[in-house]
C-alpha cells in the first residue's frame, strides 16, 4: 500500500469515529461552514449529511454547488475536502442511513417535512498527519530538520 493510500485509509478510518466535519457552501453570502454529522455508506464519496430545511447550506443549494469540508481528529489527523454539494431525495438512502441520532432531531421521523438529505459528492481531498510531534520537537533541539520525517505525512487523493 502506498503511503498516500495508508493516509487515505486513515483518515476514513478516523472520519468513521469521529463524524463531525465543518461543511461550507462556496460563494454564498453567508459561507460559513457549519460543523454536521457525516454518515458515509462506504469508504468513499458521497458523504451523507442530514440537515433541516431551515438550515442556511439548504437555502444555498437551488443547485448543485461547490462545496468544501474540513476534518480534524484530535490533533492527529486533518483534511481538507473539495466536491460538490446537493440536495437528494433518495428515499432508499435516507433508509439506509437513518439512526436513533438522526432521529432525535426530527419529530416526524423520516416523514418530518423539515428533514433535508445532502449529498457531497467529494472529489480530492488534502490529507496532512500532525507533524508537530514531541519527537519532531525533540529532533529540531538535536538539530535534524523535522521536515524530512514529516513530508511522507501529506497526501493529495481522489476521492
Amino acid at each position: 500500500m502506498t503511503d498516500d493510500a495508508k493516509i487515505e485509509a486513515r483518515f476514513w478510518k478516523s472520519l468513521a469515529a469521529e463524524r463531525v466535519m465543518m461543511l461550507g457552501v462556496d460563494g454564498v453570502e453567508d459561507g460559513f461552514a457549519r460543523p454536521m454529522i457525516v454518515q458515509i455508506d462506504e469508504e468513499r464519496s458521497p458523504l451523507w449529511f442530514f440537515t433541516s430545511s431551515e438550515n442556511h447550506i439548504v437555502e444555498a443549494l437551488s443547485q448543485g454547488r461547490r462545496a468544501i469540508a474540513t476534518f480534524a481528529d484530535k490533533g492527529e489527523l486533518y483534511a481538507s475536502i473539495q466536491g460538490s454539494l446537493s440536495l437528494s431525495q433518495d428515499r432508499a438512502m435516507i433508509d439506509k442511513l437513518w439512526n436513533p441520532q438522526v432521529a432525535a432531531w426530527y419529530e416526524e421521523g423520516k416523514d418530518d417535512p423539515k428533514l433535508r438529505l445532502l449529498r457531497f459528492d467529494a472529489e480530492r481531498a488534502e490529507i496532512w498527519l500532525d507533524g508537530s510531534s514531541l519527537v519532531a520537537g525533540i529532533k529540531s533541539l538535536l538539530g535534524v530538520d523535522p521536515k524530512q520525517d514529516y513530508k511522507d505525512d501529506k497526501a493529495t487523493v481522489s476521492l
